[in-house]
């Protein structure tokens, strides 16, 4: 991803929004964080994106779409951008948020048995006995 701005295709803070289909304010987020970088200006003092900017958007939010990590973003635009990267570096760093991916995946399916078997065992009665609320309030259940 080059960081030049010379891009022939001169586009709007909002035409940059509805390109990418990011919203406005994280674009602005992604700039004061410095994930993007200050576009060039005109000389009434307007911002100027152009394809550089596009790509690089698009990049970080597939890289948001994939649950990388801002810090995790950051890296890798930073090898990027240095011209350091490796693919061996960039893939030790996907190998690891693929554990860190699968770990969450592992975490939901445990989340996903305990509510399933817990609303499996409400009666759907009209009493106050509720075994979700119990599991809940972390009282036992007793079967």
């Amino acid at each position: 991803m080059p960081s030049g701005h010379g891009d022939a295709t001169v586009l709007k803070r909002s035409e940059l929004a509805q390109h990418t289909g990011c919203n406005l304010e994280t674009i602005r987020y992604y700039e004061n964080v410095g994930l993007m970088p200050d576009p060039p200006r005109s000389p009434s003092g307007h911002r100027q994106y152009g394809a550089m900017h596009v790509e690089r958007l698009s990049f970080i939010i597939r890289a948001r779409e994939l649950g990388f990590t801002m810090k995790e973003i950051q890296g890798l635009l930073s090898l990027v951008d240095r011209g350091e990267h490796t693919c061996a570096h960039v893939e030790k760093m996907g190998r690891h948020h693929l554990e860190v991916v699968r770990a969450k995946i592992s975490d939901l399916q445990a989340i996903e048995t305990i509510l399933s078997e817990t609303i499996s065992s409400c009666t759907g009665a009209g009493t106050p006995d509720c075994p979700l609320l119990d599991v809940l309030s972390l009282k036992r259940m007793t079967p």
